[in-house]
């Protein structure tokens, strides 16, 4: 008999540590930090005017939908590297394309490399200041708001594929496996 209360008792510790775990999987706010080793993404907008940030977002998203095709290739930080280094003068057409669409006459500069980043609170998730490897595009003056987002992995260009229709914590757990698939 008491073998089978022995049983009993594991059992029951099991269903416990069960459900316990499904609460814990199943909570919403599962916080997703970018990993040391990422390459971020950011474009500055000239001011905080309306078409100043009008045309960060085009410029922004239509530099997206490029880093989408190009980095296809990538499957390590080398790789994303190499791809970004090689295609600068591409990414500068890109830029010049949008701004000739938007009768744009604005400036603006293009460097890959080591950047400040100032704090930035996304999602309920506080992201620290400092250098950090990236894409940056300045427009013009570079004084307004900008736009950011992680490049390797390509957390930025998955979330350019997402529709409005997907539910946030879809989205949030295929971020955290395409971090594990990077980084672990």
């Amino acid at each position: 008999m008491k073998v089978k209360g022995d049983n009993m008792k594991k059992t029951m510790i099991l269903i416990i540590l069960a459900v316990g775990m499904l609460g814990i999987l199943g909570t919403e706010e599962e916080v997703v930090l970018i990993p040391k080793d990422a390459i971020r993404f950011r474009v500055i907008a000239s001011s905080n005017k309306e078409k100043d940030q009008t045309l960060k977002k085009q410029v922004a998203r239509n530099l997206q939908q490029q880093l989408r095709e190009t980095m296809l290739t990538a499957n390590t930080l080398k790789d994303s590297r190499k791809i970004i280094q090689n295609r600068l003068p591409e990414f500068s057409e890109n830029i010049e394309k949008t701004l000739a669409q938007n009768k744009s006459n604005t400036t603006y500069d293009i460097d890959y490399g080591n950047h400040y980043f100032p704090e930035k609170k996304y999602k309920g998730v506080v992201y620290e200041e400092g250098i950090y490897e990236s894409l940056v595009v300045t427009l013009g003056k570079g004084e307004g708001k900008n736009f950011w987002c992680v490049l390797f992995p390509p957390l930025c260009l998955l979330e350019a594929e997402q529709t409005e229709e997907q539910e946030e914590i879809e989205y949030k757990s295929f971020v955290k496996e395409i971090i594990n698939k990077y980084f672990h």
